[in-house]
C-alpha cells in the first residue's frame, strides 16, 4: 500500500471541514443546513482514515505521531538569568514618546491590579523616555540657572529695576518662540531646548543696548519719554543689522542635508525664531517699559515696605505649609528671602559697583585705549594680533587635539553581541550566552550594595538597571544593517545602567573596558564584541572599509586579505575586525537529473515540495478549541527529518497519466544530495556588490587617529582592475559633514559681510568686522589646546558658526556709535561734506565711543558666557526638586555636558577673546583705516 504526504494532507483537510448545505423549508420555517465536520478532540485526528485498500484500513495514528506541542524555539529571553517574555514597543513616527510611556505605565498598572496574578512580575526596561525626561529636565534647569546668572549680572550693571527691563526679554522672547514653533508644528525636543540655552545670553543683547542707551540719556537729563524715543532711534538700525547678521549665520545650517540635517535643523530654526522675537521685544516692549517705569540711579529702597511684604509672604507660606502645599510655600518663602537679600546685599553691592567700580573701569579703559591709539602702538597691536592668529594655528598643529566626529558619551547601556559559526544550533548558542551572563554578573558584582530590612539582607546592584539576554531572533548588531531570517547562531546581552546622577561617580566607559577585557578570547567557537549606545544619528562604525567589485568570491578574498594585513600590524584601539558577510554557511544542495526525472514523470516542483514538507512541514488545516485556532502541520518525524538517507529515499507517489496506474519514484533515483557552503547574504550599495570590514574602536582611543594608522598600513595595498576599497561609515560622514560646515561658515561670513555693507554703505567697515570674526578663532584654538579638549567636528564647528554671529554684534554697535560721534564732531568743527575729520579728532571719537559702549559690550559678553556656563560645566541643579522638597540634587556631568559642552566651550573661548578684540583691536583697525584714508586723501 503506497502512502505519501498527499494522502495525509487530503485526508486531514477533507475530514476537518464545516460546509453550508443551503436552506430547507420545514413547518413554514427556513432552516440553514450545515454539515459539521470540525475536529473536536485529538482522538478524532488520530483516527482519520488515511487510506483503505482491499479492506485494509490505515489510520493516521498507524503511520504518524499526533501531538499538541509548541513550535520549535526560535529565541530565548532572560532578565537577570530568569526567563521572560519580552514585548518591544516602538513609538510611531510623530508621536510623543513621554506621553506614550506614561500611558503604557498606566495600562500595565491597571492590568497588573485587575487581570494578572499577584506573583507575576512585570518590569519595564530600556525605557528611552526616562533618558529624555532626564535630559529635558537638565536642560530646563540649565535655562533657569542661566536666567538667574544673567539677571544677576544685569542687576550689578544696571540696578534691579533696569535689569528687570532687560530680563523681561527672556520669557517674552521664549513665549513668542513657543507660539511660532507650535504654529510650525515643531514639538519641544532636546535640540530646541539647547537652542534656547545657546540663545539665552544673546536674547538680552538687544535689550541691553536699548535699555543702557535710554538709561544713559536719562542720566544726561532727558525725560523718560524723550530718552526712550531718542535712545531707541540711535540704536535701532545697529541692533537690527546685528540681529540680521546673527540670523544670517544660522541660515546655511537650516539647509543641512541628510540624516544629520534632520537631527540638527531644529537648532538654527529655533535660534532664528527666538532672536527675531528678542528684536521685537527690544524695539517695541522695552521702550514702553523704560518710558513708564525707568528711574535714574538706584534710589532708596523702602525698608519698611520690604519688611512688610516679606512678612506677608512668609505668613501666607506658613498657611500653605500647614495645608501641605509645600511647593508653593517654598516658592513664597524663597521670594521673601530674595527681597531681604536684595535689601541687605544685592542692592548695596549694585550701588557700589555702579558708582565705584564701573566708573573706575571706564576710566581705566579710556586711559588704556588712549595709550593703544598713540604713536605706532596701533600697528604693533594689530600685527601682534595677526601674529597671535598664526601662532594659534602653529600650536594647534604641534599639540593637535583629538578629532571626534560626534561627542563621546558615557554608555547608558552596553550591547554584548555573541556570534557563533553560521549554522550553529540555537541550544548551543544559548549555553554560551548563559556563561556570558554569569561572567558579566560576577564581574559587576563589585557594584553590589547590601541592605538589611526587617532582619533580611537584600543585595542590589546600584549601577545596573537591567541585564537582558536574548538568543536567536532580533539579536543582530543594528549598526551592520538589517538581518533577514532567523539567527540561531547569534545572541545579545544588554546591560543597562542607572541614570548618571545615581552612578556614585562610576565611569561606565571604564566598566565597558572591563567587560571587553573579561570576555575577550574566553569563549572558543564564539566571537564576542561589546558596543555602547551612540549619541546622535546613526553613522556606522568608526572603522568601516567597503570593498566593491563584481565577483563576490573575489570580494570576500580581498576583504579577508585587508583584515589580515591590519591584524598583523597590531594597531591598538581596534576591538575586532569582522566582515559583514558570513562565509561558510553550511547548506545541502539537491541536484536533480532533469532528463531522468522527466522520463519517470517527476517534476522539480514535486521533489522540492516533498523535501520542504518533510523538513519544514506544511500547514494542512486548523484545529479549533474555543475561540482559538491552532495550525495542524505535517512533517517527518525528527529521526527521519534530519537523516539525509531518509529524505532522499522518500517516494514521489503520483498517478501515471500514460497507464493510469499509481507510480512511485524514490527521490534518490533522480537526484543526489551534496554538502556545500555559501554566503549568509549578498549585499549591494549603489547597485555595486560590496563586502564591508568594520570594527568598533576601544574606549580611550581616538577613531580618527586609529583610521589614519589603518590608512597608512593600506597605502601599498592594491586591488586588481574592477575592484576598489574605500573608508566609509563614520569617517565618510565625518568628511561630508566637515565639508558642509566649512561651506556653511564661508556662506555665513559672506552674508554677514553683505548685511554690514548695506548698513554702513562702506566696504572698509565690513572688512574690520569680518576680520574680528576671523581673529576670534584665536580664542577657540588656544582654548582647545590649553584645556586639552577634543575637536568635535559637528559640535565645535557649530560653535564656531554661532560665534561668528555673536562676535559681530558688539562690533557693529561700537562702530555705528563711533560713526555717530564722528558726524557730531564734524558738525561741531564745521567741516564740509568731503573734508576728512582730523586724526586726533577721530581718535577722540573712537575713545569716547569705546567708553560709552564698554558697559553694553561687557554685558553682552558676560551674559552670553554665563548663560552657557551651566551647560559647559555640566552643573545640574534641580530647581523643581529644590522648591518641592528642598532636594536640589546638585551634581556635575551627565549626557548633556558631553553632548552640548563642546559647543558651549567653543562659544565661551571665542567670545572671551572676541571681547578683547571688540574693545581694543576693532578700535585699532578702525583707527588705522581712517589714518590710511586721511593720508590717501591728502
Amino acid at each position: 500500500m503506497n502512502l505519501n504526504f498527499g494522502n495525509v494532507e487530503s485526508a486531514i483537510a477533507y475530514e476537518n471541514m464545516t460546509i453550508s448545505g443551503g436552506d430547507i423549508l420545514t413547518d413554514n420555517y427556513r432552516r440553514t443546513v450545515r454539515v459539521l465536520g470540525e475536529f473536536s478532540s485529538m482522538e478524532e485526528i488520530e483516527n482519520i482514515v488515511v487510506k483503505h485498500e482491499k479492506f485494509d484500513v490505515v489510520y493516521l495514528k498507524d503511520i504518524a505521531k499526533v501531538s499538541f506541542d509548541f513550535q520549535e524555539r526560535e529565541s530565548y529571553a532572560r532578565e537577570f538569568t530568569k526567563p521572560v517574555v519580552m514585548l518591544d514597543v516602538v513609538k510611531r513616527s510623530g508621536a510623543n514618546l513621554i506621553e506614550a510611556s506614561e500611558t503604557i505605565g498606566k495600562i500595565l498598572e491597571d492590568t497588573k491590579t485587575n487581570y494578572f496574578p499577584e506573583n507575576l512580575e512585570i518590569s519595564i526596561t530600556n525605557d528611552q523616555s526616562d533618558m529624555i525626561r532626564d535630559q529635558v529636565s537638565n536642560l530646563e534647569n540649565s535655562i533657569i540657572f542661566g536666567v538667574i546668572l544673567v539677571v544677576l549680572v544685569l542687576l550689578f550693571f544696571l540696578g534691579l529695576r533696569n535689569s528687570l527691563f532687560v530680563g523681561v526679554a527672556i520669557p517674552l522672547s521664549m513665549f513668542m518662540a513657543y507660539m511660532i514653533l507650535g504654529a510650525m508644528g515643531i514639538t519641544l525636543n532636546m535640540m530646541v531646548l539647547f537652542a534656547l540655552i545657546l540663545a539665552l545670553g544673546m536674547l538680552v543683547d538687544n535689550g541691553i543696548v536699548v535699555v543702557e542707551n535710554v538709561y544713559r540719556l536719562m542720566d544726561e537729563g532727558l525725560s523718560a519719554t524723550e530718552a526712550a524715543k531718542k535712545g531707541v532711534g540711535e540704536v535701532a538700525w545697529p541692533i537690527i543689522s546685528s540681529t540680521a547678521t546673527t540670523l544670517a549665520v544660522f541660515i546655511p545650517l537650516a539647509f543641512w542635508p541628510g540624516m544629520m540635517g534632520e537631527f540638527m535643523k531644529f537648532l538654527p530654526m529655533t535660534l532664528m525664531i527666538v532672536l527675531g522675537s528678542s528684536l521685537f521685544v527690544a524695539l517695541v516692549i522695552n521702550p514702553v517699559l523704560t518710558a513708564a517705569f525707568m528711574r535714574v540711579g538706584n534710589g532708596k529702597i523702602n525698608k519698611r515696605k520690604a519688611f512688610k511684604t516679606t512678612g506677608i509672604l512668609l505668613a501666607i507660606a506658613a498657611v500653605f505649609y500647614l495645608a501641605g502645599v509645600f511647593t508653593l510655600a517654598n516658592l513664597l518663602t524663597a521670594t521673601g528671602v530674595l527681597i531681604l537679600l536684595n535689601l541687605f546685599v544685592l542692592d548695596p553691592a549694585s550701588t557700589k559697583f555702579q558708582n565705584g567700580i564701573m566708573p573706575r573701569l571706564e576710566n581705566a579703559y579710556n586711559a588704556f585705549l588712549s595709550h593703544v591709539l598713540s604713536g605706532k602702538k596701533p600697528i604693533l597691536y594689530f600685527f601682534g594680533t595677526i601674529g597671535l592668529l598664526f601662532f594659534s594655528f602653529i600650536i594647534m598643529g604641534i599639540f593637535t587635539p583629538q578629532v571626534e566626529f560626534f561627542p563621546v558619551n558615557q554608555p547608558k547601556y552596553l550591547n554584548i553581541f555573541i556570534e557563533r559559526p553560521i549554522g550553529a544550533d540555537i541550544e548551543s548558542t544559548n549555553e554560551i550566552t548563559k556563561k556570558v551572563e554569569q561572567d558579566v554578573i560576577q564581574l559587576l558584582s563589585k557594584y553590589n550594595d547590601t541592605t538589611e530590612v526587617n532582619g533580611k539582607q537584600t543585595v542590589k546592584n546600584f549601577l545596573i538597571e537591567s541585564l537582558i539576554a536574548q538568543v536567536g531572533e532580533g539579536t543582530s548588531d543594528p549598526s551592520r544593517g538589517p538581518t533577514m531570517g532567523n539567527t540561531p547562531h547569534k545572541a545579545r546581552v544588554q546591560v543597562s545602567f542607572v541614570e548618571f546622577k545615581y552612578r556614585k561617580g562610576i565611569n561606565t566607559s571604564e566598566v565597558m573596558n572591563d567587560v571587553r577585557t573579561a570576555l575577550k578570547n574566553n569563549y572558543p567557537g564564539a566571537q564576542i564584541t561589546v558596543s555602547k549606545d551612540e549619541a546622535g544619528p546613526p553613522v556606522g562604525k568608526p572603522i568601516t572599509i567597503e570593498v566593491t567589485g563584481d565577483d563576490y568570491d573575489s570580494l570576500i578574498v580581498y576583504a579577508e586579505r585587508i583584515k589580515e594585513i591590519i591584524d598583523l600590524k597590531g594597531i591598538r584601539g581596534i576591538e575586532e575586525l569582522k566582515l559583514d558577510i558570513e562565509v561558510g554557511k553550511p547548506e545541502m544542495l539537491i541536484e536533480i537529473d532533469r532528463a531522468k526525472a522527466r522520463r519517470l514523470g517527476v517534476s522539480t516542483g514535486q521533489i522540492g515540495m516533498a523535501i520542504r514538507t518533510a523538513i519544514y512541514g506544511k500547514e494542512v488545516s486548523k484545529y479549533k478549541e474555543g475561540e482559538d485556532d491552532y495550525p495542524i502541520n505535517i512533517r517527518l518525524n525528527d529521526d527521519y527529518r534530519h537523516s539525509i538517507d531518509a529524505l532522499m529515499n522518500q517516494k514521489i507517489i503520483f498517478r501515471d497519466p500514460a497507464t493510469g496506474k499509481i507510480a512511485s519514484v524514490p527521490i534518490s533515483s533522480v537526484a543526489k544530495a551534496k554538502k556545500s557552503t555559501t554566503f549568509s547574504a549578498v549585499k549591494r550599495k549603489a547597485l555595486q556588490r560590496v563586502v564591508t570590514v568594520d570594527s568598533n574602536v576601544e574606549e580611550g582611543y581616538n577613531p580618527t587617529e586609529t583610521v589614519d594608522q589603518i590608512k597608512t598600513v593600506l597605502e601599498d595595498f592594491e586591488l586588481p582592475k574592477g575592484y576598489s576599497y574605500k573608508f566609509a561609515g563614520q569617517q565618510e560622514e565625518q568628511a561630508k559633514e566637515m565639508a558642509f560646515l566649512s561651506k556653511a561658515l564661508l556662506i555665513a561670513v559672506m552674508l554677514v559681510f553683505l548685511i554690514i555693507v548695506a548698513q554702513f554703505n562702506s566696504a572698509a567697515t565690513p572688512v574690520i568686522i569680518t576680520t574680528s570674526v576671523l581673529l576670534s578663532l584665536i580664542g577657540v584654538l588656544l582654548g582647545l589646546v590649553i584645556f586639552q579638549m577634543d575637536f568635535v567636528i559637528i559640535m565645535t564647528m557649530i560653535g564656531i558658526i554661532s560665534l561668528a554671529g555673536v562676535v559681530v554684534n558688539n562690533a557693529i554697535v561700537l562702530i555705528d556709535y563711533t560713526n555717530l560721534l564722528r558726524e557730531r564732531k564734524r558738525e561741531e568743527l564745521g567741516l564740509a561734506e568731503n573734508e576728512k575729520l582730523p586724526i586726533n579728532s577721530t581718535a577722540e571719537c573712537i575713545i569716547e565711543g569705546g567708553k560709552k559702549r564698554l558697559r553694553p559690550v561687557l554685558l553682552t559678553a558676560i551674559t552670553t558666557v554665563l548663560g552657557l556656563f551651566p551647560l559647559a560645566t555640566g552643573m545640574n541643579i534641580d530647581f523643581f526638586g529644590l522648591m518641592s522638597d528642598f532636594n536640589p540634587e546638585i551634581y556635575f556631568g551627565g549626557d548633556n555636558v558631553m553632548f552640548w559642552g563642546p559647543i558651549a566651550w567653543t562659544v565661551i573661548f571665542g567670545l572671551t577673546f572676541a571681547t578683547f578684540l571688540t574693545l581694543v583691536i576693532v578700535p585699532v583697525m578702525y583707527y588705522l583705516l581712517n589714518v590710511l584714508k586721511f593720508k590717501l586723501t591728502r
